[in-house]
């Protein structure tokens, strides 16, 4: 289980198969970790390890992983990318493939809008967003589930700065995938592909927003869970999209 650490962040990650970097983020909102993947809707690393360097990894301060790192109020969601970028960096990359499950749909649009030269292509899976009928279902997730068993980690953080928090995360951009802009949305070249979900979690609106803002964005059936059938077609087409954008020199080296 190795580590990557930069100044007080101390990053858990694995790695898995080779080929062109892939950075996929489990879900499971602020506790996204690497032990979510067996009970993922799908196991991309495990599924994706003969077609990809698989890169995973612990976020910051989840319950039950092992990164660390201070509770970064000003900036939240710019403290994930600095987390991702950090790591591919200290793995020696330069350009990578993402894939975000639930909260990773957030990392991935703040990731384009932070390194649009490094992002080549991204899949939101289930993407987290702004739900009409509950606003605050997310901010309510990290106040009574995450929240809790965090400051019993860090009794040194007061549940002011953990709202301070929440509400950087959650409340000032609402209204769509809170990491970015709308307005970004509509300026991002990367490719995309939308897996769509609908649950209060992960809003099927904010999915078909993605999908119809970004200009290089795709789309997959939806629902595409079940039958098994269509499932499996749905994460070919995945693979499919993922392949096709490795860059040329990296496709031709493997």
């Amino acid at each position: 289980m190795p580590f990557y650490q930069k100044g007080d962040v101390r990053i858990r990650y694995e790695e898995t198969g080779s080929g062109f970097p892939l950075l996929v983020t489990p879900g499971g909102g602020l506790n996204s970790r690497v032990a979510m993947w067996p009970t993922a809707v799908f196991n991309a690393p495990e599924l994706f390890k003969n077609d990809f360097r698989c890169i995973t990894m612990d976020q910051r301060n989840a319950t039950g992983g092992e990164s660390t790192g201070p509770v970064a109020v000003d900036d939240p969601w710019g403290a994930f990318a600095d987390d991702q970028l950090g790591l591919m960096d200290h793995l020696g990359i330069d350009k990578f493939l993402f894939m975000g499950y639930c909260i990773g749909g957030c990392f991935a649009m703040k990731l384009m809008e932070r390194a649009p030269k490094r992002v080549v292509a991204a899949v939101l899976c289930q993407t987290v967003g702004h739900y009409d009928r509950d606003p605050d279902v997310m901010y309510r997730s990290g106040h009574d589930v995450w929240a809790p068993e965090f400051l019993k980690r860090q009794p040194g953080v007061t549940m002011a700065t953990i709202e301070a928090y929440l509400h950087n995360l959650y409340r000032v951009q609402p209204d769509f995938v809170y990491s970015v802009s709308r307005a970004f949305a509509r300026s991002c070249q990367t490719p995309i592909l939308v897996m769509p979900d609908d649950i209060p979690a992960h809003p099927l609106q904010a999915s078909l927003d993605v999908a119809a803002l970004a200009p290089n964005a795709v789309q997959t059936a939806f629902p595409w869970k079940e039958p098994p059938e269509l499932k499996a077609k749905t994460i070919e087409q995945v693979r499919q999209f993922l392949r096709s954008h490795v860059p040329a020199v990296a496709a031709a080296a493997q």
